[in-house]
């Protein structure tokens, strides 16, 4: 599960990267307006979306997906933070998400990493890592 502060940060995000691969096996990352559930993570959207190579890749049958929330706070002083995300994509689904009706896809967790939540300016030493191993229960 995401700890109180992981899901604080998402819940501040209006947008993701989310890596997906392709038939040859190359990671192909779009930008992505998604859903957070307080678990997982929706992304998808209106009647063109199922043409989308990342819905493509998906129904293919490549399920493994890398999401990434991040933002640049600040370069003076600098300051990054962010959640990684793995896991594992669903079968597309007819739904209302937040774009309206359309085709949608589930990405449960697996692996997730956050760091600098607290918005601190870097130091000497890089910002360190939680990781957090994600229980699948569907």
């Amino acid at each position: 599960m995401f700890i109180a502060e992981e899901i604080a940060y998402l819940n501040t995000q209006q947008f993701a990267r989310l890596a997906t691969l392709n038939s040859g096996g190359q990671p192909d990352v779009v930008p992505v307006a998604f859903e957070f559930d307080g678990v997982g993570f929706w992304v998808g959207g209106g009647p063109t979306v199922t043409g989308t190579r990342k819905i493509r890749n998906i129904l293919a049958g490549r399920r493994l997906v890398a999401l990434v929330f991040d933002d640049l706070v600040s370069l003076q002083p600098f300051v990054a933070r962010g959640v990684r995300v793995y896991g594992r994509a669903g079968e597309p689904v007819q739904r209302v998400g937040m774009v309206g009706p359309g085709t949608f896809t589930r990405i449960t967790p697996t692996t997730s990493w956050s760091w600098n939540l607290a918005g601190e300016p870097a130091t000497d030493e890089w910002y360190p890592m939680t990781r957090t191993e994600h229980s699948i229960t569907e």
